[in-house]
């Protein structure tokens, strides 16, 4: 593909998308989930669905290991290992939440799978012993949850925001109301681990350190985006770009913006799509974006166009930082 160019994904879920994921290991094998009960493994390269893996309910989210290895989990509240290469096999359930299984992602710093529920658990599964190897304490509806490095970041529906030490699980080392005044959407840890974006409800996005150093904290900030005119649209994803460190939001105004947040500016939008964006992800290298444009259902029961996945080779002026004069 082109730089600036863009196709839509074949063959694509037939009810809304709840998220996307890459492989870590390579440029072009994506897994989508969806509340039509299906996890689907595509090669973007080629444009071909290489596997579909049936739930018994609605998939709220996957996550992928490595090219070999995937996870998913819904509202059937079973956490499944996937076995990427092997399409025939149905997958390996490894455990259960007592809740719908709202998030989840792999930490390679702790070889393990991380899972968030609306049980108010988070637990760690080892995929090797296939079996839940700690849980922390628990805590309101687990709606969104970021892990990378040794971070480990989850929000709640009472907007709380807990920080983790991956290596001492037993507590979290802050506990932080989100500075979002609405409902907390989606968080997304920074490639370089210095912080987090966390994405809300009500329009706005906010962008938080992790270094409690009050010159450091003195940066944090906060901005409106997807709106329009006196509309205000829920933010529902955000994907920071593996190299630059910029970072994408979707929102249900159909719309994706790219963002500098180290300089504060806007670099690009892209736009509007038939419908509102459920889901980003950006490859390992950041070559390839997957944009998920999917009813959200922000509205209730409507005639909406069909769920799609859309395949964007970003710009350099979409996803790397503009260099100041001088500078």
């Amino acid at each position: 593909m082109e730089p600036g160019s863009e196709r839509l994904l074949d063959n694509p879920p037939q009810d809304g998308i709840s998220s996307l994921a890459f492989s870590p290991s390579s440029s072009n094998l994506l897994l989508v989930s969806s509340w039509d009960k299906t996890a689907r493994l595509y090669d973007t390269s080629s444009n071909v669905a290489k596997g579909i893996w049936q739930n018994h309910a609605a998939v709220l989210d996957c996550t992928v290991q490595d090219d070999h290895t995937g996870f998913s989990g819904g509202l059937d509240r079973a956490v499944r290992k996937i076995y990427l290469n092997q399409p025939e096999d149905p997958g390996l359930n490894i455990g259960s939440h007592a809740g719908e299984v709202s998030c989840m992602e792999f930490s390679r710093e702790l070889g393990a799978l991380v899972t968030g529920g609306w049980d108010g658990n988070v637990h760690i599964w080892d995929p090797r012993s296939q079996g839940r190897a700690q849980s922390l304490p628990p805590s309101e509806k687990v709606f969104t949850l970021a892990v990378s490095g040794q971070r480990l970041v989850v929000g709640t529906s009472d907007r709380s925001v807990l920080i983790y030490d991956v290596r001492k699980l037993s507590a979290p080392d802050d506990r932080r109301e989100s500075s979002l005044k609405h409902q907390t959407r989606c968080i997304r840890i920074a490639p370089d681990h210095s912080g987090y974006v966390l994405a809300s409800v009500e329009g706005r996005v906010a962008v938080e350190y992790f270094d409690l150093s009050t010159e450091v904290q003195a940066q944090r900030y906060a901005f409106k985006c997807h709106r329009r005119d006196d509309l205000v649209y829920p933010v529902n994803a955000v994907a920071f770009h593996p190299t630059h460190g910029t970072f994408a939001t979707g929102g249900c105004d159909a719309m994706v913006y790219t963002w500098d947040g180290q300089n504060k500016k806007r670099l690009a939008h892209l736009g509007p799509y038939k419908t509102s964006i459920a889901a980003l992800s950006y490859n390992f290298d950041g070559s390839l974006m997957a944009i998920a444009a999917s009813y959200t259902y922000e509205e209730g029961e409507k005639e909406h166009p069909p769920d799609a996945v859309y395949l964007r080779c970003p710009l350099e002026g979409e996803v790397k930082r503009k260099v100041k004069a001088g500078a």
